[in-house]
């Protein structure tokens, strides 16, 4: 009598398993390519630079520095000049992987739902994180080497304020780069939307919250003086947008040619 035999699996399944594979591989590559490393150093050196600056009149002139006043400007001047190397680093993380995202998704390797999120999600992680981890670092030494203005809780708000519009900026990014059949394509677009996006929201009423306004109140927000809830509907806000940005391209992506 023959005995039938039992096949049994090397290792269980697991659904997200492709998800978290990409994830972890495409963290990987974000940190070690040369546009992430070029915005760290260039953003370092200019915030030590300014630092070293603002410290040397501190001390030679006598000449009070509010620390809220010139960290609110040296914030919002590498959000502002970070945007460029962003848009790259957002837009790039699909489009320029046409090569390999067709094995990948024809083979059933992974869903395209899964590998935009996975892609969606390691780059905002990366450039969030690395954007919080170098402002926390700046307002520790501004906090020490100038006239000290801060507290804690305005330097955390406006971090979060300032990383809630980088999320929204890198799932534009990543939506538009699953969408466009070239990088340098999906740059053009992503700016074209951004500079639309920005005329479009200075046409709207005062009492609305925009991101020209928000950085314009980060002194006050440094020092403590801000509206909770004010600024908990802006990061909500820019949460809600980035969400419904990233399934329009998930959504696009899904059913786009690979």
């Amino acid at each position: 009598m023959d005995v039938q035999a039992t096949i049994t699996a090397p290792f269980n399944y697991r659904r997200w398993m492709p998800y978290w594979a990409v994830l972890r591989t495409d963290m990987r590559q974000t940190l070690r390519s040369w546009v992430y490393r070029l915005w760290v150093v260039v953003t370092i050196l200019a915030a030590g630079g300014f630092l070293l600056y603002r410290f040397g009149v501190h001390r030679e002139a006598g000449i009070a520095q509010p620390a809220a006043v010139h960290t609110s400007d040296l914030l919002r001047a590498i959000a502002l000049g970070s945007l460029a190397l962003i848009v790259i680093l957002s837009v790039s993380s699909i489009s320029s992987e046409r090569g390999t995202l067709a094995d990948s998704v024809l083979s059933r390797g992974i869903s395209r739902y899964q590998y935009f999120l996975a892609k969606w999600h390691a780059r905002t992680l990366v450039i969030v994180t690395t954007f919080a981890a170098m402002a926390f670092a700046m307002l520790g030494l501004f906090h020490f080497l100038l006239t000290d203005d801060l507290t804690f809780g305005g330097c955390l708000a406006a971090v979060v304020t300032i990383s809630a519009l980088l999320a929204a900026v890198v799932a534009a990014g990543v939506a538009v780069g699953s969408l466009s059949n070239s990088t340098v394509v999906g740059i053009t677009a992503l700016w074209i939307f951004l500079y639309g996006s920005g005329l479009l929201m200075a046409l709207l009423p005062y009492s609305l919250p925009t991101p020209e306004k928000v950085l314009a109140r980060l002194p006050y927000v440094l020092q403590g003086e801000y509206d909770l809830n004010t600024l908990t509907d802006w990061v909500f806000g820019g949460i809600v947008t980035a969400i419904g940005l990233a399934i329009v391209g998930m959504l696009g992506f899904s059913r786009k040619d690979v």
